[in-house]
């Protein structure tokens, strides 16, 4: 799940676009199927073909349906951000292993009654252990610089974050 510039179909093999629908509405965009190396893979642009979606209006919920209902097992979302710690230079990997959530807006569960009982989702460790270990594993056979682990910080886009947030 990419932000702009991540959908190019032309690096996957056999590329074809699949329109799906949820009961969460649309995702953002078609949902471009192909393989890489002998793996399925799918791509779907967060924010939209033409990057007309602004942050806050993404519908997550659908996205991740939509990923799912395809047959979709794991989700590698990317963003281009900035950081405040030195040793973070631009073009760094970071691998996040937390991320501080300071929207209002969103829906950030696919859960919003408990008309078949409670089911609350737990967050201490929001990120895949074995996903993380594969992507460190790959940037350092591809010796990109990364960092092991990092908290990203989500504010309600599309306005940029104040340096106190």
């Amino acid at each position: 799940m990419g932000g702009s510039g991540l959908d190019n179909p032309e690096i996957l093999k056999n590329s074809r676009e699949e329109s799906v629908s949820t009961p969460y509405g649309s995702p953002s965009s078609a949902i471009i199927q192909g393989s890489m190396n002998g793996t399925e893979i799918f791509i779907l642009s967060r924010h939209g073909k033409n990057h007309e979606i602004p942050p806050t209006q993404i519908n997550n919920r659908a996205n991740i349906y939509a990923l799912k209902q395809l047959g979709c097992t794991h989700i590698i979302a990317t963003t281009a951000v900035g950081s405040l710690r030195e040793e973070i230079k631009r073009g760094d990997f970071i691998i996040v292993d937390q991320f501080i959530d300071f929207t209002r807006r969103r829906h950030v569960s696919f859960h919003e009654d408990f008309k078949e009982g409670p089911n609350h989702t737990p967050m201490a460790s929001p990120f895949s252990i074995f996903l993380r270990s594969k992507i460190r594993e790959s940037a350092q056979e591809l010796n990109i610089p990364f960092h092991p682990k990092g908290t990203v910080v989500t504010i309600e886009g599309p306005r940029f974050s104040t340096r106190g947030e």
